[in-house]
């Protein structure tokens, strides 16, 4: 039986590459594409159990993946983080931003860059299964209802 890939091997299947250390990417390029990997897996949930017109789905969505929440959730996830992930999420935290969101305070901007920059470690790292995971955690810490 044939392993199956993750999605970053599938990509890069497709469409070689030369492979680079992960440390060579930014924290904010890493929590540019976090912010896509976060979204897909909202996305995924929510399409799942939300029934009605995509406007629903919508809102559903922004309910969690927006600042406040993300960093109500990192601050959750955080005991369970190991210290390579830890390092991840504090570098994409302490990272040195041009803009803050509008409707975000800067102390929840900050933690969601972390989470974002923590996700987008995983997926280049192979750890698409742990993100997952960490926002499980995280959701039923904080009794999040999909």
């Amino acid at each position: 039986m044939e392993k199956p890939q993750t999605i970053l091997e599938e990509i890069h299947k497709y469409f070689p590459y030369d492979e680079k250390d992960i440390r060579s990417y930014s924290s904010l390029k890493l929590a540019y594409l976090g912010d896509a990997v976060f979204e897909i897996i909202i996305r995924t949930l929510i399409i799942e159990r939300t029934g009605g017109p995509v406007k629903n789905l919508h809102k559903k969505a922004s309910a969690l993946v927006n600042a406040k929440t993300q960093a109500e959730l990192i601050v959750v996830m955080q005991e369970y983080l190991t210290e390579e992930e830890l390092s991840a999420f504090r570098h994409g935290r302490n990272a040195k931003t041009s803009s803050v969101a509008k409707h975000a305070d800067i102390h929840d901007y900050r933690l969601a860059t972390g989470l974002e920059a923590l996700f987008g470690y995983l997926y280049m790292t192979g750890q698409f299964s742990r993100a997952i995971e960490l926002l499980k955690l995280a959701i039923q810490r904080l009794n999040i209802t999909l």
